[in-house]
């Protein structure tokens, strides 16, 4: 007779839409099973990794890669991978010559995005917010504002198809489309789109994308359908990323208003501040994928080649072996080796391009709007459904 615990259903990750505090499962998970199996959206099995130094371990070791996640069988979390460059972007860039230039354009220098015309912009979406009234939406007229502002710049774009490109990203990052279909005429209509604009770019290159177009008709490194697919991905994991850490960011600032007269009084300290959002914010709907390439251990727990591993970088924040007092929100934690962004070799590529952006953001925020504060108790704040990036629907606020 079987023990009873394996008669148990396998939990279903993801276990919440929240952004404003971690899912109590994933603190539960941490303490009593750092490896756990459970069950995904697309209805297959995983390895939940929850623990630190487990997550090191499966970013560093090349037995645990994403070689096989874009392939017609390999295992999925939720939507399906729609072609092999959307998984591994940068590889394909690398391979074709095109890397070193997107590196540059998301550099701590970052030409593209002067941090005085940040500050504009942002100033810009804060304005809009005010003139309509109070309450406003921070996460309309802040989060999704400056990044799209900032994604449309880089990339050359124009901004007044923001709104159609938001549209279709936000749908891209949701777990749960009706169907495949759907999801799969979504993102062609992106790739159309992409495809045009860079068909029809002018001489004097606008951004990003026309550079690395013209690098590619020279060395003629990826077909048209990859490169276009690529440009949509550049924007679409750039705006949704970073638009729901700044909105996830946001909504733990402005209920601290000792820290933020901290800020006003030592901006010098933002960077720190910004260090700890990004350990603190739970910002990650699904997780890291990792696929098993070889037999092996993630602690006692032996995991067999084939088999598909979840990270919960949210989760692996709060571990307590390796962060003091994980629940406390502290902008002076030093060191704060938090994996936001990756480990080793996995490390985002867009790192630089978050934090030097969203210190330039948050303190035109705190400069121009120094009453700011939530209109709701922080357990109203709406949170949209089943998405990859957590995202606020709306982030109510007065001042």
């Amino acid at each position: 007779m079987p023990a009873p615990e394996e008669t148990q259903p396998l939990p279903h990750y993801p276990f919440s839409d929240r952004g404003d505090r971690l899912a109590p499962e994933l603190h539960e998970l941490r303490r009593r099973c750092p490896v756990a199996r459970v069950t995904t959206n697309a209805g297959g099995e995983a390895w939940l990794i929850t623990g630190y130094e487990l997550a090191q371990q499966v970013l560093r070791d090349r037995k645990f890669a994403r070689s096989r996640l874009g392939e017609a069988d390999g295992p999925t979390q939720d939507a399906p991978i729609l072609a092999p460059e959307l998984l591994d972007a940068m590889k394909h860039l690398q391979r074709a010559g095109l890397r070193d230039e997107v590196l540059k354009a998301l550099s701590r220098n970052q030409p593209d995005l002067p941090a005085d015309w940040v500050a504009g912009i942002t100033r810009q979406g804060l304005d809009a917010m005010t003139r309509e009234g109070s309450p406003g939406d921070l996460q309309r007229h802040f989060a999704e504002w400056v990044a799209a502002q900032c994604m449309c710049r880089l990339l050359g774009l124009p901004f007044e198809d923001r709104d159609w490109l938001a549209a279709r990203a936000d749908l891209d990052l949701t777990m749960k489309t009706p169907t495949n279909e759907e999801l799969a005429h979504n993102w062609e209509e992106l790739r159309l789109y992409m495809a045009a604009y860079t068909a029809a770019r002018p001489a004097a290159p606008r951004g990003l994308l026309d550079r690395i177009a013209d690098l590619n008709d020279r060395q003629q490194g990826l077909d048209e359908k990859q490169f276009s697919n690529i440009a949509a991905l550049l924007f679409v994991t750039g705006y949704e990323d970073f638009a729901g850490f700044l909105g996830v960011a946001a909504l733990h600032l402005i209920q601290r208003p000792e820290v933020m007269d901290t800020l006003r009084a030592s901006p010098e300290r933002l960077p720190q501040c910004v260090e700890e959002l990004l350990r603190y914010g739970v910002v990650l709907g699904n997780a890291i994928p990792r696929f098993v390439t070889q037999d092996d251990k993630l602690g006692t727990v032996p995991v067999k080649e084939g088999d598909l591993i979840l990270l919960s970088l949210d989760a692996v924040n709060f571990d307590p072996a390796a962060f003091a007092e994980p629940g406390t929100f502290d902008i002076g934690r030093s060191p704060n080796p938090h994996l936001r962004f990756g480990y080793g070799r996995h490390h985002c590529p867009g790192a630089h391009l978050v934090r030097r952006q969203s210190e330039t953001a948050f303190a035109t925020l705190l400069d121009h709007l120094p009453g700011v504060r939530l209109a709701v108790p922080v357990e109203e704040v709406p949170w949209v459904p089943n998405r990859m990036a957590i995202m606020a629907a709306a982030l109510p606020v007065t001042w």
